[in-house]
């Protein structure tokens, strides 16, 4: 299956801010450009899933009615990381000692008392392991950074991410997309778009 991984529309509002499960609106006119956009590139798509978080929804409602045929159904799992009681504060005012608390612990770590590296892997991981089972061509998500890097690091075949220094540098950047190749039984490679 291919899977393309599409990210939300950019967010002004939260330039700055640590914010993961947050239900923050996206901007306006970049959901409706991004969704032209991908309505005129995806292939025929059997099966879509988005996050339920609004910025993510909201261009999921405007592609599908734009591609009436289009069913994209809500999945939890593609929710971006809950960074608990750090949702919404300025990435400034957290905090070196908090900060450098979840790069030594980089996968258990629960930032915020929300939610760790690891527990976004497995959640992610099983929303992977349920499209590969598909017998579609193409899939569709419609999620966050996080979730993307997250399905690309996972794809790739590399072992759990053990230290900070590991994360994914590079993000699609927002309204974007890449493409998953998930073979049946195998490990996939991503491929940009």
């Amino acid at each position: 299956m291919q899977l393309w991984l599409v990210r939300h529309a950019a967010l002004p509002q939260a330039a700055g801010l640590c914010y993961g499960a947050t239900d923050l609106a996206a901007d306006a006119a970049h959901t409706e450009a991004t969704a032209l956009r991908l309505a005129a590139q995806l292939p025929p798509i059997a099966r879509a899933w988005c996050s339920p978080l609004q910025r993510c929804r909201v261009l999921a409602d405007r592609l599908q009615a734009l591609q009436p045929g289009l069913a994209i159904a809500s999945d939890a799992r593609l929710a971006e990381m809950d960074f608990g009681a750090w949702e919404c504060q300025p990435w400034d005012a957290i905090g070196a000692a908090a900060l450098d608390a979840w790069t030594d612990d980089f996968a258990a770590y629960r930032p915020g008392g929300g939610e760790s590296v690891a527990q976004l892997m497995q959640r992610v991981g099983a929303a992977l392991r349920h499209c590969a089972a598909m017998p579609a061509a193409h899939g569709l998500w419609i999620t966050h950074a996080g979730v993307i890097k997250t399905a690309q690091w996972l794809a790739s075949g590399r072992p759990p991410i053990a230290h900070a220094t590991q994360w994914p540098r590079e993000s699609v950047a927002f309204g974007a997309w890449t493409v998953l190749d998930l073979p049946t039984g195998g490990t996939a490679a991503a491929a940009p778009a």
